[in-house]
C-alpha cells in the first residue's frame, strides 16, 4: 500500500470500520494487479500474498509471516475459510503448531521456515489478509471466541486469593510495550490477589518462573488461573484467543488492532484495555488496573458463595 491508503486503511481499522477497510484493500488489489506485483519478493512481513484468486472450492495454503501474535488473532478465520475451501493448510511459525492443530477448520498444520513450503495448494494468502478475502464484519468477531483450546483441561481449584498472571515484556523490536517488572509491586502488596510470573527472568509476587518450555505449557498454566494481566504481546492474543479474563496494559500509540479509545477489543470479548494517557508514562493505567483488581477481589470476597465461585465469574 502507499503510505496515505495504509494511513487511511488504519483510521478505518481504528473505528472498527471493516467494510471501509475492505474497500481500502479492494483498490489496492486493483493497483497490484494494474502493476503486475511480485508476490514472494521482498522482506516476508511486507509480502502481499492473495491477488483476488478466488478461495471457494479451493486448496488454500494460509502463510503465517508476521509475528505469533497476528497468528494467534488471525487463525480465527480458519473456520469461515474452511466452509467455503476444499482444503485448508496452515504454515505457521512451529512454535505455534500444537495450538493451531487444534483449531476449527484447520486441516492441516505445516512448519513455516526460509525455503518452499512442501505442500502442493491451488490459492495461498498471508493469514492477515484472510478478513479482508472473507469480508469479515466486525459484529462476526467474538462468535467464536474461544477458538484455542488448551492440550488438556486442568483441574481449578477455589483458592482463597485471585490468582493473577503477569506478563510484562513484550520483546525487543517494540520494548515501549514493555513494562519494568517493579512497576507490579503495588499489585503483589493487594491483600488476596496472589501473582504468578508468566515469563522467566524476573520475580513476581514472590515468584520467578525458571522454565518456560512451550507456548502450550504456557497456555495450560493460564487455563489455572483467574486474570492474566499482559503488555501488548504475545500472551495477550493467547489468553483472548482461549476465552479468558485478560488485562492488557497498552502504550498511548497503541497498533490500530485496539483503538484508539474504550476499554474493550471487538477482537477478544473477555479482554479489559488500560491505555497509557501520556507516551512512556504507566501510572495511569496501572493505577486504574490496581482499582480494578481490588474492587474484583472485594466483590469476590463479599459473594455468598465465595467458596464454590471461581473468581473469573466476577470479572468485569
Amino acid at each position: 500500500m502507499t503510505t496515505s491508503a495504509a494511513e487511511e486503511w488504519i483510521t478505518a481499522m481504528h473505528a472498527a470500520d471493516f467494510e471501509r477497510a475492505w474497500q481500502i484493500s479492494d483498490r489496492e488489489l486493483r493497483e497490484r494487479a494494474a502493476r503486475a506485483a511480485a508476490k514472494h519478493s521482498g522482506p516476508r512481513h511486507l509480502q502481499q500474498i492473495w491477488h483476488g484468486e478466488p478461495l471457494a472450492g479451493a486448496r488454500v495454503l494460509v502463510r503465517c509471516y508476521h509475528g505469533l501474535g497476528d497468528t494467534l488473532q488471525f487463525i480465527r478465520f480458519a473456520a469461515p475459510l474452511s466452509r467455503i475451501a476444499r482444503e485448508v493448510i496452515v504454515w505457521c511459525q512451529p512454535k505455534l503448531m500444537g495450538l493451531v492443530s487444534r483449531v476449527a477448520g484447520v486441516h492441516r498444520v505445516l512448519p513455516l521456515h526460509d525455503g518452499v513450503v512442501e505442500a502442493e495448494f491451488d490459492v495461498d494468502i498471508e493469514i492477515m489478509e484472510l478478513p479482508h478475502a472473507l469480508r469479515i464484519t466486525a459484529a462476526a468477531l467474538d462468535r467464536d471466541v474461544p477458538y484455542l483450546a488448551t492440550p488438556a483441561d486442568p483441574t481449578r481449584e477455589i483458592k482463597h486469593a485471585l490468582q493473577v498472571g503477569v506478563v510484562w515484556e513484550a520483546g525487543e523490536w517494540n520494548p515501549r510495550r514493555s513494562i519494568p517488572p517493579s512497576l507490579f509491586a503495588p499489585l503483589a502488596a493487594i491483600s488476596g490477589v496472589e501473582l504468578h510470573p508468566l515469563q522467566p527472568g524476573a520475580v513476581i509476587g514472590g515468584r520467578v518462573l525458571r522454565d518456560l518450555p512451550s507456548i502450550d505449557v504456557l497456555a495450560t498454566r493460564m487455563a489455572g488461573l483467574d486474570l492474566i494481566v499482559s503488555v501488548d504481546t504475545m500472551a495477550a492474543h493467547l489468553a483472548g484467543a482461549l476465552g479468558f479474563p485478560v488485562w492488557t496494559l497498552l502504550q498511548a500509540d497503541c497498533d490500530w488492532r485496539w483503538g484508539r479509545v474504550g476499554d474493550r477489543s471487538p477482537w477478544y470479548p473477555t479482554m479489559r484495555l488500560f491505555r497509557q494517557v501520556a507516551p512512556g508514562d504507566w501510572s495511569v493505567p496501572l493505577l486504574q488496573l490496581e482499582r480494578a483488581l481490588k474492587a474484583c477481589r472485594e466483590q469476590w470476597c463479599a459473594h455468598e458463595h465465595r467458596n464454590e465461585c471461581s473468581p473469573r465469574r466476577l470479572l468485569p
